[in-house]
């Protein structure tokens, strides 16, 4: 993947710095480490942040921005600086350039001219390799149809199972801000919540990110919903989408478990994903709200390529319809079925432990391993797991057709 570029701006204009800002905040890939409206500060403030790019402003004094161009080519090398101005006059342009300016780019700026700048700067060499993964990063939302479904033991058993592969770097967010328990799960007391990310979104880098996800002995990095019920974050969706943006710079995989609201927030998230597991049971309320989710999933239709169906609990005695009677009911075919070992699970939680920990031999523990083998690229097993899911889907749609 393109790795995320980190970019300081310096305008002492607030209105053109404003317009800057508002362009470079819909780039997934762009992240705005920092911005000043003063030429003389601004070298200290690229020091201290270290960005890959900074954007400087010529218009509001042009000999001063332009030294201050020369200083940052000699005391940060790494940082590529890119000019704009709403003057073309050559003689500004050819002083631009020889003073070590990579980019020159006329005001009002446009999408097109900044992305096609980055690229001719990433080609000649002169962007970062940055320390994020050199695939894409996979990232996965499991979402439930209905509240105790097992969507989050899901979520946390697939992320330590990811983690296993020495190749993936994975982060697990919590996206049920009122009653989330992934901390739980692998109990984890974390000095740092999404709250914390949520209160400094717009001054978000890599050290502070970093420094709010809480680390598993499996390997999975966590980042926990708000300890306390009043500190519900005001997150807006674009800035979720960033915070997503920046993690999947930085890790391989991303496993998101959202709440059962459907917020905005967690349609975001959904919109964000690879892949969406859609948790279910074989029970009548269960089933009724499949068919629900579908139907408005239907509607979104980057939603609904991403959506895979996930029955867990597949075994359950006395309260479970059939499978037969369950695909006629939904009417589309089920990527992974995760078999009943309810006693398992709840001893795996109550202790705090992965069940890859836990119960490593458990017929439900070698299910999850191959669900994550379907689903992460960088499994060596993948080819087979996805020629088993076929083989699933074969046999369901046998099983629907009767």
């Amino acid at each position: 993947m393109k790795s995320v570029i980190r970019l300081a701006i310096v305008d002492p204009n607030d209105s053109s710095r404003s317009m800057l800002k508002h362009l470079l905040l819909g780039i997934d890939t762009v992240w705005l480490e920092a911005e000043c409206s003063n030429y003389e500060y601004f070298a200290d403030v690229a020091l201290q942040t270290q960005p890959d790019i900074a954007l400087i402003s010529l218009d509001s004094d042009p000999d001063a921005a332009l030294d201050l161009v020369a200083r940052l080519t000699q005391e940060l090398p790494n940082c590529n600086a890119l000019v704009i101005s709403s003057s073309q006059e050559g003689s500004l342009i050819l002083k631009a350039m020889r003073n070590g300016a990579k980019e020159f780019l006329s005001f009002p700026l446009s999408l097109d001219d900044f992305l096609a700048a980055l690229d001719r700067i990433q080609h000649t060499g002169g962007g970062k390799s940055g320390d994020g993964p050199s695939k894409p990063s996979q990232v996965i939302t499991v979402a439930g149809v209905n509240g105790g479904v097992g969507c989050t033991s899901l979520a946390i058993n697939l992320a330590c199972v990811l983690a296993q592969n020495e190749r993936n770097n994975v982060a697990i967010i919590d996206l049920d801000l009122s009653l989330g328990d992934t901390d739980v799960w692998l109990d984890i007391i974390p000095d740092y919540t999404i709250q914390d990310v949520a209160e400094n979104v717009n001054r978000l880098d890599y050290a502070l990110l970093k420094r709010s996800l809480t680390k598993h002995e499996c390997g999975a990095f966590l980042l926990p919903r708000p300890v306390h019920l009043d500190d519900a974050p005001s997150f807006t969706p674009d800035e979720l989408r960033r915070v997503i943006a920046l993690l999947k710079a930085t890790f391989t995989h991303l496993v998101i478990d959202v709440s059962k609201s459907y917020t905005p927030l967690d349609i975001a998230a959904m919109e964000s994903s690879n892949a969406v597991l859609l948790v279910t049971q074989l029970d009548l309320p269960c089933l009724r709200n499949v068919v629900r989710l579908l139907q408005f999933f239907d509607q979104h239709e980057t939603l609904a390529e991403k959506l895979n169906v996930v029955v867990n609990r597949l075994g359950l005695q006395d309260t479970q319809i059939s499978l037969n009677k369950a695909l006629e009911t939904i009417g589309r075919e089920v990527f992974w079925q995760i078999p009943n070992d309810f006693a398992t699970m709840v001893e795996s939680r109550n202790n705090g432990v992965p069940l890859l920990s836990y119960a490593p031999r458990a017929k439900l523990t070698k299910e999850i391993e191959k669900l994550a083998q379907a689903l992460d690229p960088n499994s060596a097993d993948s080819d087979a797991a996805a020629d088993d899911t076929k083989q699933k889907k074969r046999l369901f749609s046998f099983l629907g057709s009767r």
